[in-house]
């Protein structure tokens, strides 16, 4: 096999490290910088010849420059005869706009897959797509990791009473992933069925199912703005749960999401470090982070050595 080299993109230093640490390696070098003018200017600081190139590039914070940036480091590794690169991309950009909802909407996710696959992309990492339809949106492998084993072993770390729970899907879209949690814990789910009149704004909720003095589990793959969330959980308090956590892959909080939260009834609002969390935990003591990784590392590492990754889409690695 060929050396591994792992890049780390300006979105989120932090998880990055913890990935070369994880896997006993050091960061390769790398400038990122932009000139006066606002281009993105990347310069690799060591020989990628014939190696195996790991970017980790999360699509959070500035989303347009960090995924130019991401495009432009594959770019540059690829033409200066990396053997294999790989994007690391642990929160997708875009994926949310993966379907033609109404007359001349753009299918923005299929136009990033293609940017990726353009600029040199051989192979792509990511974690809980919006929909893993967007899988098929490239010609070149995709691995799409789950937060569920992550997620199950958080349950039964931290909810004493996780035996008697209902897990809820806070739209009818995210039913599948929590049926899949529901399962797995043995455990009833509902749903809520809301209506849009446009994006990033709930009209109203039904809730489909019972929570009745019982803890009350919101799971779903992001949070923007957390209108839904939010809404959903005082819908549950209505219906007589006890208590609500959310457990969200993608926190990606933006606009009033942090004054949302603290306002809302939740007992904890967790999120994966997919997307940085530091600065918003310091205005919301209810978020909680889930370490995810050690799933990316060792997701590296099997792919690196030519293993099968499915042993992580239902265990976390020790």
């Amino acid at each position: 096999m060929p050396n591994i080299k792992i890049f780390s993109g300006s979105s989120h230093p932090d998880l990055s490290q913890k990935i070369a640490d994880r896997l006993g390696l050091e960061l390769g070098k790398v400038v990122t910088k932009k000139f006066s003018n606002q281009e993105t200017c990347v310069e690799i600081g060591e020989s990628v010849r014939g190696e195996d190139v790991y970017i980790v590039q999360s699509g959070c914070g500035e989303i347009n420059d960090n995924l130019m940036e991401l495009l432009i480091m594959i770019n540059a590794c690829k033409i200066a005869s990396a053997s294999r690169v790989t994007a690391v991309i642990p929160c997708f950009p875009y994926a949310r706009q993966d379907k033609k909802d109404k007359s001349r909407a753009p299918i923005s996710a299929k136009l990033v897959a293609n940017m990726l696959s353009v600029s040199g992309a051989d192979h792509i990492i990511t974690m809980d797509l919006h929909a893993s339809q967007i899988q098929g949106f490239f010609d070149i492998p995709v691995d799409n990791l789950y937060a569920e084993p992550a997620v199950l072993k958080w349950i039964k770390e931290n909810i004493p009473e996780w035996k008697n729970c209902t897990i809820v899907s806070p739209d009818a879209g995210g039913a599948k992933r929590v049926t899949s949690i529901a399962d797995r814990l043995n455990v009833d789910f509902a749903l809520i069925h809301k209506e849009r009149k446009k994006a990033n704004e709930v009209d109203r909720m039904v809730l489909v199912g019972d929570v009745k003095d019982r803890v009350a589990i919101l799971v779903d793959d992001m949070a923007d703005t957390c209108g839904t969330i939010c809404h959903a959980a005082d819908k549950l308090i209505s219906a007589g749960a006890t208590k609500v956590y959310a457990i969200l892959t993608h926190g990606i909080f933006s606009g009033p999401a942090i004054s949302r939260i603290n306002n809302a009834c939740f007992e904890a609002v967790v999120v994966t470090n997919t997307i940085p969390q530091e600065e918003k935990m310091k205005h919301c003591s209810k978020i909680q982070v889930i370490d995810i990784s050690m799933i990316l590392a060792e997701a590296i590492r099997r792919t690196h050595n030519g293993e099968s990754v499915s042993y992580l889409f239902s265990h976390v690695p020790l």
